[in-house]
């Protein structure tokens, strides 16, 4: 037990290298995560565009299935990293135990799901049939073999909540890694490998979560010595599953309400064309460069601010805070400058069409003034997340997309120019934002400032 009664490295590191030290692998392992993203609809624009548009149609199921892993992994992230600062390791054994339980039986509910319902999905959203046959087979792919994204989403956290992100970054780096190298081959059929197409860009998907999951779980077994997995560990416990879900909901219902405005906004923008659905599910892609690098640094600082909070460290929960927000600001400002000067070439990575390029380009231009707001709300959310307050982040997204973009979407649809439907996206973040200041200026005064200070803050 000594490893155990050791002061975690959250606890003592000052606060600005312990965020770069947390965060960089997981920022680097996010950006090879969006790289492959990206190669997957490269290769898959150059079957048809309607295998683009069955890919991107398809995000909002795959999403909700991120969603429910992300969502319970970060409850357990929370409460585990917290249970650490408290110093009590059968409370953080008894957090991952119950997070692995939870993912497994999450899994085997997408299972069915996959083999029941990803034709009457895409038949919801149109009846163009080579998007809703080939959509059909990528989607049921994705959903019935779904255990490597649940376990290598899970164990990945359990790992971030230890402060061993760099085991993260060689788990997600080498699963992202193959997705890329298996894509062509699967999609082409190169070498004795037969022709899949978009089959292909799913099967490349899958294989490369399950040698994710399986390098995570060997990493948890054989490294990360401040979690024991003995298999008592793993029978559901009430409370526990009360807790992880206290904070994991909020963020399930957050992400889900991702997958209702994708699916809302492709009904919108594929009454003009489909190649407006097309344009959508590229910025999709592309936008997921910026923002993966702060999820990564999102994913860095949310154990930091939980086992402080556990800790009681009030000055390095702040500072965490601070640090965060600055860095996350700044990577979105190189994002919204990169969108603005070169839409056009960013779209022709994905062969797009004459009328693409046309719809595409103001609307990469418009949609991207969004990220000057959205560095701050991202590192707001994640960070009422830390503390508990997870209801407060799903109320913000629930008004950025529910309550703000959609309707203001619908009302710019009706004026039939399909480049007023972009302006949504910032009209949404701006009301974002406002919340997220009044929120944290709540939390800042209700939950942190009572914590007082317990250690000198470590001069950096």
């Amino acid at each position: 037990m000594s490893e155990q009664v050791q002061e975690n490295k959250m606890g003592v590191m000052p606060v600005g290298k312990l965020l770069m030290n947390m965060s960089i692998p997981m920022m680097i392992a996010m950006l090879v995560q969006a790289l492959y993203n990206v190669v997957d609809s490269y290769f898959v624009a150059k079957i048809s565009q309607d295998a683009l548009n069955a890919v991107s149609l398809a995000f909002p199921m795959q999403n909700l299935m991120i969603a429910v892993a992300v969502g319970t992994s970060v409850g357990v992230n929370a409460l585990l990293s917290r249970s650490l600062g408290e110093k009590d390791f059968e409370a953080a054994n008894e957090a991952a135990g119950n997070g692995i339980f939870l993912s497994v039986v999450s899994c085997l509910v997408f299972v069915v799901i996959g083999l029941t319902v990803p034709r009457i999905f895409f038949l919801a959203q149109t009846d163009i049939p080579g998007i809703v046959e080939q959509g059909s087979t990528y989607l049921t792919i994705c959903c019935a073999c779904s255990a490597g994204l649940f376990l290598s989403v899970m164990f990945d956290r359990l790992l971030q909540s230890t402060g061993k992100t760099a085991l993260t970054m060689c788990t997600q780096g080498v699963g992202a890694v193959i997705n890329i190298v298996m894509d062509p081959v699967l999609i082409f059929g190169l070498g004795p490998f037969p022709r899949m197409g978009v089959a292909g860009a799913a099967a490349a998907t899958v294989i490369g979560q399950i040698v994710g999951a399986v390098m995570s779980v060997i990493m948890n077994l054989g490294f990360n010595h401040d979690l024991k997995f003995a298999p008592r560990y793993l029978k559901p416990m009430g409370r526990v599953v009360k807790r992880i879900y206290t904070v994991g909901v909020p963020t399930m219902v957050m992400n889900s309400i991702g997958s209702i405005m994708v699916f809302a906004m492709n009904k919108i923008l594929i009454s003009f064309t489909d190649a407006a659905t097309a344009v959508f599910g590229v910025y999709f892609k592309l936008q997921s460069f910026i923002f993966m690098p702060v999820f990564g640094l999102n994913n860095g600082m949310v154990p930091i601010i939980a086992y402080n909070y556990g800790a009681r460290k009030k000055e390095r929960i702040l500072q965490t805070m601070k640090l965060a927000a600055i860095i996350a600001i700044s990577i979105m400002l190189v994002g919204l400058a990169v969108a603005e000067l070169f839409p056009g070439q960013l779209l022709s990575l994905f062969n797009a069409s004459e009328e693409m390029l046309t719809i595409g380009i103001p609307a990469l231009r418009t949609i991207c003034v969004s990220f000057v707001f959205a560095g701050f709300c991202v590192v707001s959310s994640s960070t009422f997340q830390a503390l508990g307050n997870g209801v407060l982040s799903m109320i913000v997204s629930i008004i950025r997309q529910l309550v703000v973009l959609l309707p203001a979407a619908f009302l710019l649809s009706l004026s039939g120019r399909v480049e007023l439907v972009w302006f949504a996206f910032p009209i949404a973040e701006i009301f974002s934002v406002i919340l997220c200041i009044v929120f944290t200026r709540h939390i800042v005064k209700k939950v942190i400032e009572p914590l007082g200070e317990d250690a000198t803050l470590e001069k950096e």
